[in-house]
């Protein structure tokens, strides 16, 4: 045997000997996991994955929720939810809110987060506007407020005979908006909701989005200027691809918000708004489960919910990818 070969074998063996130095299980490793992976992972279980299977296995009975007995009725509860017109009415009112809330906030957000922090002066260094810190801190303001807060304090704006929004538009000489319903009336209740949830969360976004441009370099922004790129172009073409990650976690957030709104709904419009034109699933949920007494039903109500939600979310994600939002995010 060669002097090399004697080496090489050497070698070879202090490799597999430290191989199995490293895969030898010590108590600092087997702490560790324990601690940092074990202890996160068995919480997650017993308070996230768990009550979801409960709900799951709790939607397959005819359970009231106050007593100890219970029939297991398979797919009954889901028949019967598809077949029932108001639970669909609240789908398709979460959707709307789904398809509308996160769309209108968060351009709204990106405009105001463009204007704070590059919509200023055309020439010299780029900035936002005059006093933006001002706008940025009443901006925010009312994403500070609670959110049943805030649904009180527009439920008196709208009241139709003492609101502040009536009385407003008649002194500026709009009669017909004298002691007009707008949560009750089912052509202006949606709407009126989905106003008071996007004022309470734009500013928020907005900050969000001002961070996010904030870490683009600015001589990207002096570059595209020099190109003879407009506000909007730069818009466009730079600011939205830089933030795009920001931009699809806020839409997610935004749409799960969309698919709750518990909240805002029982504070506006507590019995789901004439001819149902507000309900949402989570207040049908609720109704159904704690009024009718029918905790099955409603457990089937919550895993359409979640499921719903779910698919949302991939879609997002799903749209981002096929968009070449992944692609971006590895150029970059």
């Amino acid at each position: 045997m060669t002097v090399l070969d004697t080496k090489t074998l050497s070698g070879g063996g202090r490799a597999a000997a430290v191989r199995r130095r490293r895969k030898k299980l010590t108590f600092d490793r087997v702490s560790f996991f324990a601690v940092f992976l074990g202890l996160p992972l068995a919480i997650y279980l017993v308070f996230v994955i768990s009550p979801f299977i409960q709900a799951f296995y709790y939607s397959m009975t005819d359970w009231s929720g106050f007593t100890a007995s219970m029939n297991f009725t398979g797919f009954a509860n889901y028949r019967k939810l598809f077949a029932d017109e108001i639970f669909m009415k609240a789908m398709g009112n979460n959707v709307v809110l789904c398809l509308v809330l996160p769309v209108v906030t968060i351009a709204l957000s990106l405009v105001l987060a463009s204007m704070i922090t590059v919509g200023g002066s055309s020439r010299g260094q780029v900035k936002g506007l005059k006093n933006s810190s001002f706008y940025r801190v009443v901006s925010f303001f009312p994403y500070v407020i609670p959110a049943i807060a805030i649904g009180i304090m527009w439920l008196q704006i709208y009241d139709p005979s003492n609101g502040l929004l009536n009385g407003a538009l008649t002194s500026l000489g709009f009669g017909q908006f004298t002691s007009f319903p707008w949560l009750g009336d089912e052509g202006t209740a949606m709407g009126a909701t989905m106003f008071v949830i996007v004022w309470g969360f734009v500013g928020f976004y907005m900050v969000l989005f001002i961070a996010a441009i904030k870490g683009i370099p600015a001589e990207l922004f002096e570059a595209a200027r020099i190109d003879g790129a407009g506000r909007f172009r730069t818009a466009i073409s730079l600011t939205i691809p830089l933030i795009r990650d920001n931009i699809q976690t806020a839409y997610i957030y935004m749409g799960i918000l969309a698919l709750d709104a518990f909240v805002y709904m029982a504070a506006l419009n507590s019995g789901g708004g004439p001819n149902n034109s507000t309900l949402v699933m989570s207040q049908q949920l609720l109704s159904t489960a704690f009024t009718k007494g029918q905790f099955g039903y409603a457990s089937a109500m919550g895993v359409v919910l979640a499921i719903v939600t779910l698919i949302f979310a991939a879609l997002v994600f799903l749209v981002n990818r096929l968009t070449g939002g992944s692609k971006d995010n590895s150029d970059s």
